[in-house]
């Protein structure tokens, strides 16, 4: 049986069997017995690397007393349920965030400074409603009660698995899942690694 370690763009965790692409944490999620008790703990949620370097892997997965392993489809599914690049594994990537952010947010000169911000993004409550055509590519939306990833002038159905197809990009107001801040940094020039292929030119 999959364990419950799969975010949706939606922030929720749940179990699936598919295998995510990139692996991250919000701390320990869980109680003595490994069962998941709660949505984090702390404001550091991290995307990270399948393997770096050496490390073997971790065993058994969701260990009570270490952080849980959470699991993406892609990294524009992590952004919208509110993580970003970790430093570590992802120093690169981290610092290209880092660099997109401050065009927005000047002040914000480290990482927990981003992660205060983008705690109280995703945990609000709210959501920003805008039309999918002004959005960048990596931005996630809800549209119908279903996630869609705004990339390459469509929209891509999301699922655990992968994308399930495309539609037009509607004309009315939808849902932004991504939090406010790493839509502007998306705005800024940063790209989340793992969107689908761009079409060959003059394709519809």
């Amino acid at each position: 049986m999959p364990r419950p370690n799969r975010v949706t763009p939606f922030g929720v965790i749940e179990a699936d069997p598919a295998r995510g692409a990139l692996m991250g944490n919000r701390g320990c999620l869980v109680d003595a017995s490994g069962e998941l008790v709660r949505g984090w703990r702390g404001q550091r949620w991290i995307t990270c690397l399948l393997e770096f370097k050496d490390r073997p892997p971790r065993r058994p997965l969701m260990a009570p007393g270490r952080y849980t392993e959470l699991f993406f489809l892609d990294e524009a599914t992590a952004c919208a349920a509110g993580h970003r690049p970790c430093c570590e594994c992802r120093r690169a990537d981290a610092t290209a965030f880092l660099a997109a952010w401050r065009k927005r947010h000047p002040a914000d000169t480290r990482m927990a400074q981003v992660d205060a911000r983008l705690h109280a993004e995703r945990t609000s409550g709210a959501h920003a409603r805008a039309v999918c055509a002004e959005l960048p590519d990596g931005t996630m939306v809800s549209l119908d009660e279903q996630a869609w990833l705004v990339a390459d002038g469509v929209l891509h159905a999301w699922t655990h698995a992968g994308y399930a197809g495309a539609r037009p990009l509607p004309s009315e107001h939808v849902t932004v899942l991504t939090p406010p801040s790493t839509v502007a940094a998306m705005q800024a020039g940063w790209r989340p690694t793992g969107l689908p292929a761009r079409r060959p030119a003059g394709r519809a």
